[in-house]
This record gives structure tokens, sequence and C-alpha cells, in this order.
């Protein structure tokens, strides 16, 4: 982290959430007057009443770990999800144009094929 200017004394940006800081352009805080060197500081507090940032997010989209991760367009309804569970050998184990049974790795297959020819790598 870099220290911010704002406008008359540069501070770090976990600075606003400090328990110390001052809240004044002339001083960031009493332990530090002039900022920390470096990009951290030992004497940080969090200030159990400093307001949260509030995180804005589109519709679909969520935070992990502070980034703002996009879902990707979803090309199945709900009900087309639902039926996948009857019929796709991923959760029945079977080929559903012949009923011949898969092996169950379902942690690593991308491909969904048979030996009567249906294949399936949409999952």
């Amino acid at each position: 982290m870099t220290k911010q200017y704002t406008g008359t004394m540069p501070k770090l940006p976990e600075c606003d959430n400090c328990l110390l800081y001052s809240h004044n352009p002339h001083l960031v805080c009493v332990v530090h007057p002039d900022g920390v060197e470096g990009q951290n500081c030992l004497d940080f507090r969090l200030d159990p009443n400093a307001e949260g940032e509030e995180l804005w997010q589109p519709e679909g989209a969520s935070y992990y770990n502070g980034e703002l991760i996009l879902q990707p367009q979803q090309r199945w309804t709900q009900q087309q999800k639902l039926e996948l569970l009857d019929w796709h050998p991923m959760f029945t184990g079977k080929c559903p144009q012949c009923g011949a049974s898969n092996d169950r790795d379902y942690t690593s297959r991308v491909h969904w094929d048979c030996e009567c020819g249906w294949m399936d790598d949409s999952i």
C-alpha cells in the first residue's frame, strides 16, 4: 500500500478506520503526526465506530477476498438445471441414450461421451 495524499498530509488507506486517526487535515494521528514511513503502521488499532466501506455490486456478482467477481451469464434456465438432474450422466451415472453405466470420476470429468455416440461437454 502506498500513502495517499489527502490534501495536506500523506496517510495510509487504513488510517480512516484507525482508532488513533485524528480526522484532521494537518495531523494524521496522535502517534504518527506526519504519517508513517513504509507500507503499514505497527500502531494501527481498528476503530469499532468507524463507518465501514459500502461495497456496491451489480446483480449476479459478489465479493471474494475484497475483489468483485462477476458471475458468468447462465445459459440454462432454473427449470433446465433441475431437468439435468434427471437425465445427465453426471447425476445419474448412465448414458441418457443407451443406458450404459459411466465411471463415476466426477471430480475430473469435463466431457461426457458414450460408446453409443452420445456426447455432451456442456456441463
